[in-house]
């Protein structure tokens, strides 16, 4: 409560009390009705730091306006009167619930009080008593509902707030893992093989032997790549990747020993961005994982196939010239099936005899 409507309430309740002692109240009781505005308004002034005291001020001060003996009083006659529901709505924005319904009851028990004083003072007039307390009893829990349904609209706010903060953190760690397993994980696999053949092609033994560290050295900084990737989660957001792309993907796997091509086949149809992205990232983790599991002289074949309805990605190795171990699998194929499966196609991976195929089916929107 502000300090303005503080000053207002306490004016218009010494000019209420002026009125009250022309009518014949006596001192004691002026100075009892004018503690009461002041415990009144101390209990709204301290309710926003400590709730529960704040409000048992403001219930005594009540309590002392229900008392006070005199003739046709109510304590809705004092404007300062309006800071107890005020200390209520506080009180129920600040504490657990059924911490404010208590304190709901408090105020429901002190209109039930007051109301009855006024009776017994004036018995004949229980038609009004009945209105009055009917009304103070709409007020009170109008206020507290109103406060209880703002605070939980904070809270949701809040909650959702926290929930926007929490899916941005994920989403910038899912773009971090998206870099470096798309990209970097992609090139030091690339890298690697390019040395292993450039170990395999020289005739240098020490030149052989340098390059065959390097390689290993390469393998190991992959295998701590793959797992600090495990730990920063799966990976959720797309990135705009063209097809255009693939031809000079491709050629950069190409080494002496490692024999990469594409075709493709058909006329290009329109994708959705979700399905691009998911032909893309298949032809990379198919040419990943055959340079990374095959021992070298490799052939990997990259195709990809139009129709009308969809476009078939594959990728497909001769199986090499043994497949090496490379310790536990990661993670890359299973976001592949996730992409694809997102974008609406299809993945699957056949172990023939001949080698791997890694074939992804995608609708175009013609197909879709």
């Amino acid at each position: 409560m502000t300090v303005v409507a503080h000053v207002v309430m306490a004016l218009l309740s010494v000019l209420t009390l002026v009125a009250v002692r022309f009518l014949g109240a006596d001192l004691w009781q002026i100075l009892a009705l004018a503690g009461a505005a002041v415990l009144l308004h101390a209990g709204a002034q301290m309710a926003p730091r400590r709730p529960w005291t704040g409000y048992a001020i403001g219930a005594l001060g009540m309590l002392v306006l229900v008392t006070t003996p005199f003739l046709s009083w109510s304590p809705t006659m004092l404007p300062s009167a309006l800071c107890f529901p005020w200390t209520l709505w506080l009180l129920t924005m600040r504490v657990p619930v059924r911490s404010s319904v208590a304190a709901l009851a408090v105020a429901v028990l002190g209109i039930i009080l007051t109301e009855l004083v006024a009776w017994t003072r004036l018995p004949a007039d229980s038609a009004s008593r009945l209105v009055e307390g009917g009304l103070l009893l709409l007020a009170v829990g109008g206020v507290w509902l109103a406060a209880l349904l703002i605070r939980r609209r904070r809270e949701a706010a809040r909650r959702a707030e926290g929930e926007r903060l929490a899916a941005a953190v994920a989403d910038e760690r899912a773009g971090i893992r998206r870099d470096l397993h798309d990209v970097i994980a992609h090139t030091v696999t690339v890298m690697v093989a390019r040395i292993e053949a450039a170990a395999v092609t020289t005739t240098d033994p020490m030149t052989r032997r340098e390059l065959g560290d390097i390689a290993e050295t390469g393998r190991d900084a992959h295998q701590g790549l793959r797992a600090m990737l495990a730990t920063l989660g799966p990976v959720t957001r797309e990135v705009p990747i063209s097809l255009d792309a693939l031809p000079d993907l491709v050629a950069s796997a190409v080494s002496p020993l490692h024999a990469v091509t594409f075709d493709e086949v058909g006329e290009r149809r329109r994708l959705s961005l979700s399905a691009e992205v998911a032909a893309v990232r298949t032809v990379q983790e198919g040419i990943t994982n055959a340079l990374r599991h095959l021992d070298p002289p490799v052939e990997v074949t990259v195709r990809l196939t139009w129709t009308p309805a969809e476009l078939v990605v594959e990728v497909r190795d001769n199986g090499g010239k043994a497949r090496r171990e490379v310790g536990s699998s990661g993670t890359g194929l299973l976001g592949i099936e996730e992409r694809v499966r997102t974008a609406g196609g299809t993945l699957s991976i056949d172990d023939g005899h001949d080698g791997w195929v890694l074939r992804a089916r995608l609708p175009t929107k013609e197909g879709a």
